[in-house]
């Protein structure tokens, strides 16, 4: 408990000094503990400090701007979802048949398999078929790894701006995602495609070449990790927890029977629903998040003002034990309670403030669960101690191993 005490502590430090560094203030909230209101109005932080991290400088729009940049976002994530659905499943079962080719004694090198997993789909999903060749996802996983790794520690600590040879590395890495992306933007403006992906949707919009060269570049950055963290973790605790598993089975194969699954089946997967919300919950898959106050609010005596830039201990509150009985303990069925999941959707990780890569990430783990889950036993390897490493998204400090065995 005080090892993460102190790691709640350190981080949100970080993050408040990030956010200090990053975003002067204009104006100060008269009578609020913490830091002073931003100029980013009706923004998402969590967005808002990536631009800044990526060094992008597009001016703020206004309200109504905003909000359409954010429709934009939320009917590209839906519909490159509903367009793709054929391929998250073909990608699904490739992956299943490469598990099944395995010896039952086999190590699965979880953390790399799901990596791989998450940057074929997302790829395919958010730019199209330019990533159906694996050495353009190859390439473009190498460039991600360098960028993401800057962002989660290099910046908030200091130590990339001390070393010019990452220095380099970084901003090398930067451009080619740049480059592809720009490249991508001009192939798909003025024309139809059968398979429609995200891009296209900030493509249909009235954006300028900037604005989808930003919104494409964070989006494809933080679904790649997020869905690749979100599948290992479930994976991970499924393993842990045999009764689970099998009450995810059973809920399967009653709900899909010998069918594959279908997007108009997936809200009928009530229990995978409760296992995914209970690994954001028990990995703390964000730790820290961050939002301007859309309208004026109070805690205790505290007026917090429209704008005031409002953090998140998410990894504390989501273990906080007066609101979660038990709360390292790994179990679904707390979210049966629908007073539990409306607990959760008030921090943004069910409902209408849903982050949208995280809304991605849920129906991706979704699919793939229910392709391993059928076939294949996921069992955990003897004496293995998961480390996790707390930066912008929460992972395993070293390679996660798992072992499988076929159901039938």
């Amino acid at each position: 408990m005080l090892d993460f005490a102190i790691f709640a502590v350190t981080f949100l430090l970080a993050l408040v000094a990030a956010v200090l560094y990053l975003y002067p203030a204009s104006r100060q909230a008269a009578g609020i503990p913490g830091i002073t209101p931003t100029e980013e109005k009706d923004a998402d932080p969590f967005e808002t400090m990536l631009k800044s991290l990526l060094r992008y400088q597009s001016d703020g729009g206004n309200v109504n701007e905003n909000h359409m940049r954010k429709k934009l976002y939320e009917s590209g994530v839906t519909n490159s979802l509903q367009s793709n659905f054929a391929l998250l499943l073909k990608l699904s079962e490739e992956l299943l048949d490469k598990w099944l080719s395995y010896p039952d004694s086999q190590h699965v090198p979880l953390c790399q398999h799901m990596l791989g997993f998450a940057m074929k789909s997302v790829t395919q999903m958010v730019m199209g078929s330019t990533f159906e060749d694996d050495q353009e996802v190859i390439h473009f996983q190498k460039n991600h790894g360098t960028v993401w790794s800057e962002i989660g520690k290099g910046f908030l600590d200091g130590s990339l701006d001390k070393s010019i040879t990452r220095k380099k590395q970084y901003e090398d890495a930067l451009m080619q995602l740049e480059y592809i992306l720009k490249k991508i933007i001009k192939e798909r403006k003025g024309r139809n495609f059968s398979q429609h992906v995200f891009i296209d949707s900030l493509v249909q919009g009235n954006l300028n070449d900037q604005q989808i060269l930003e919104d494409s570049m964070i989006f494809s950055l933080a679904s790649c990790i997020i869905t690749a963290k979100l599948c290992t973790w479930a994976i991970c605790f499924l393993t842990t927890s045999e009764e689970v598993q099998k009450k995810l089975y059973e809920e399967i194969d009653q709900v899909l029977g010998k069918d594959p699954i279908t997007p108009e089946k997936i809200e009928q997967l009530r229990y995978c629903r409760q296992v995914l919300c209970e690994t954001v919950r028990t990995a703390k898959l964000t730790p820290v998040s961050a939002r301007l106050q859309d309208i004026e609010g109070k805690v205790d005596k505290f007026i917090i003002p429209r704008e005031t830039l409002v953090l998140y201990a998410l990894g504390v509150v989501l273990q906080d034990p007066s609101t979660w009985p038990l709360p390292h303990k790994f179990d679904p069925d707390r979210f049966d309670d629908e007073s539990v999941m409306k607990t959760f959707s008030l921090l943004g990780f069910s409902g209408t403030q849903e982050c949208p890569e995280l809304r991605f990430a849920y129906m991706v783990t979704t699919v793939l669960l229910s392709v391993l889950v059928r076939r294949l036993h996921l069992l955990s390897v003897e004496g293995q101690v998961i480390e996790t490493k707390y930066e912008l998204v929460t992972s395993s400090k070293e390679e996660a191993w798992i072992t499988v065995s076929k159901r039938y």
